[in-house]
């Protein structure tokens, strides 16, 4: 199986689509030795996130790294961010520039649709069902994309990142009250920055699923490493930064979630 889904029983959905930390072996051959050490990896979102299953959610992760497959991308591997340094449907590039494949090596048209179908697809045919299973319970779902990025990587940004980087697609993704709270769940918190809408808007989970007025709201949270990680190898999860922000993003889900369940409440 290419991913995990553990179901829940609230209308609350949360996907890390870049938490895998496998390449197959048949593949290993063709990336750069350095590539076997993951780097952008969204690293230890499940630890960090250890409080989601007494939410009751639902969460969905995959097995296999981004540098398979990028789950967050579109399936026609158009660019999300038009103008900007972008990854791919099939990564050729570590998150510095770099080629992530030896010459010559890099997945030609019929790999990357094979890794299409494989890895992507499955994983986009149960996050949907699941979003449609809660949604045929509830009445409406929340889905929240969790993501993790260094926070200093100028081939993709420039500066530092703010800590908390809340995406909607610019409101299109979710209403703006359950944007309002995810915000508000954050605020005023001592040493921790937020932006909403700001360089991360939300990739191609937080776009495509994120229908309102069909009552799928999906807000994508990109957070710096720098929170509660070592941000370079061997990228050491830091329990004590953890535990200082773990109660922020518990905040900041619940009361979207309750968001949520006020807008629809009967």
């Amino acid at each position: 199986m290419s991913f995990t889904l553990e179901r829940g029983n609230v209308p609350l959905l949360v996907s890390m689509p870049h938490t895998g930390t496998e390449i197959p072996i048949e593949l290993q051959v063709d990336y750069a030795p350095r590539a076997l050490g993951l780097e952008d990896t969204d690293w230890h979102l499940q630890r960090l996130y250890d409080f989601l299953p007494a939410l009751g959610a639902s969460v969905i992760t995959p097995r296999y790294s981004r540098y398979v497959i990028d789950l967050n991308r579109p399936p026609d591997d158009a660019p999300m961010y038009p103008g900007a340094s972008n990854t791919e449907l099939c990564p050729t590039h570590f998150f510095n520039g770099d080629a992530l494949y030896k010459v010559g090596r890099a997945p030609d048209l019929a790999e990357r649709l094979r890794r299409r179908e494989m890895y992507w697809q499955p994983y986009h045919a149960a996050l949907a069902a699941e979003l449609a299973r809660l949604k045929a319970e509830h009445g409406f779902v929340l889905l929240w994309d969790a993501h993790s990025i260094r926070s200093e990587i100028p081939w993709l940004f420039e500066g530092r990142l703010p800590d908390l980087n809340i995406g909607t697609a610019h409101g299109a993704a979710a209403h703006a009250c359950i944007t309002d709270a995810a915000a508000a769940g954050c605020a005023g918190v001592p040493g921790v920055s937020s932006v909403v809408n700001g360089r991360f808007k939300g990739g191609y989970i937080t776009r495509h699923y994120g229908r309102p007025a069909q009552h799928v709201h999906a807000v994508q949270l990109e957070k710096c490493q720098s929170l509660y990680m070592q941000e370079v190898s061997p990228f050491a999860y830091d329990e004590t930064l953890a535990q200082k922000i773990q109660p922020v993003l518990n905040k900041m889900v619940s009361v979207s979630l309750a968001a949520a369940r006020k807008l629809y409440a009967r």
